[in-house]
């Protein structure tokens, strides 16, 4: 079933299950809806695609896919992707691309992030990937990265008073956006966030679970990796004076990612993860400090039969929470805003907003 996006709003997006489900769709006659763009995402864990026509300021979902592809495996190890990560990769990006066929879409968008830049053989992957598929897929750096998160984050980053400091726990890496957002004028309420500064890790939920198995289950684990990623943090807060601003007021946390969302399931003690309930939400320091803990308490048995975790994602919980940790030790805001929304939304939006006028370019 197709979805409505009403962008800048952030909790009209696809459901969530239709995106684990990844199921098909039977694509209408192409003259009886508006043209068609298709967003495709390969990270270092997941491949994900979303297709969508233009809906007013936002735009309404036609299909949506998702698959864990673990393209980062062994990467830490050997530097390299191995040939059955790349094979599984293209198995997925060769589904994205019989489905954005069958919705014969104007203009697609394709991009790979961390693992192919980190890879010596990242570049023919990709050409391999363009070959096999027929996809124009590219991969970003991580500004680019950072500007489509900031795109499909703005309603929540806008609604901070001075300052947001957005976050994308990812796969491979993990990124930092610094945000200004300025004050409205003429009466107007729309205003458009500006990049203060960025910064990138290569530390990942992926990476760390490979290079770190187990260590987080332990309380000493667990707070040497929040030091390791406390330390890596600290030139990008050396340079901002992030949590003076956070000390003075107006400076909202914002995340978005996989670790982020299932923390904020728990928090809210949800029997099962909907979309619905946790995409926009804010939840108080106190309340998303509970939800950590409880994750931590479970240990690996519970976390897996857990029905916002399960078994596919339990690898990465901890290691994620750990990366969570040190961005909220570091920068304790009051509070947190979580969306469940990302790289596809950005590029979604950009694409529409290409079709119909000039692009606006990441502020900086």
């Amino acid at each position: 079933m197709a979805t409505n996006v009403a962008v800048p709003r952030l909790s009209d997006s696809t459901p969530a299950g239709a995106e684990r489900r990844g199921e098909g769709r039977g694509a209408p006659d192409r003259r009886a809806r508006p043209p068609a763009f298709a967003a495709i995402d390969l990270g270092t864990n997941n491949c994900r695609m979303l297709i969508g026509v233009p809906s007013g300021g936002g735009f309404h979902v036609l299909d949506s896919f998702s698959r864990v592809v673990r393209l980062g495996e062994g990467l830490y190890r050997t530097g390299m992707l191995s040939d059955a990560a790349m094979d599984r990769a293209i198995e997925a990006l060769s589904i994205c691309a019989d489905r954005q066929r069958r919705w014969q879409v104007s203009a697609t968008r394709a991009i790979a992030t961390e693992a192919c830049r980190q890879a010596e053989n990242g570049h023919a992957f990709i050409a391999r990937a363009r070959t096999e598929t027929g996809l124009p897929i590219e991969t970003i750096s991580p500004r680019e990265e950072i500007c489509l998160a900031m795109e499909s984050c703005g309603s929540l980053i806008t609604q901070a008073e001075r300052r947001a400091l957005l976050f994308d726990i990812g796969g491979g890496s993990t990124e930092i956006a610094w945000v200004r957002v300025p004050a409205a004028h003429g009466g107007s309420d729309r205003v458009t966030p500006q990049l203060i500064g960025y910064h990138t890790i290569p530390v990942g939920v992926v990476t760390l679970s490979e290079r770190c198995a187990g260590w987080c289950e332990t309380e000493a684990g667990f707070a040497g990796v929040v030091d390791e990623v406390k330390a890596l943090l600290r030139p990008f807060e050396e340079t901002h004076r992030i949590s003076q601003e956070i000390r003075m007021g107006g400076v909202r946390l914002v995340g978005t990612s996989g670790t982020v969302t299932t923390i904020a399931g728990i928090a809210l003690n949800l029997d099962r993860y909907r979309r619905g309930a946790i995409d926009g939400t804010v939840l108080p320091h106190d309340v998303v400090a509970a939800g950590l803990e409880s994750i931590r308490a479970m240990g690996r048995a519970r976390l897996t039969e857990h029905p916002c975790i399960g078994a596919d994602r339990v690898d990465f919980v901890l290691p994620g929470c750990a990366i969570f940790a040190a961005i909220e030790e570091m920068w304790p805001a009051a509070d947190l805003a979580v969306a469940d929304r990302g790289l596809r939304e950005g590029m979604l939006m950009r694409l529409i907003r290409n079709a119909r006028s000039r692009p606006r370019r990441c502020q900086a």
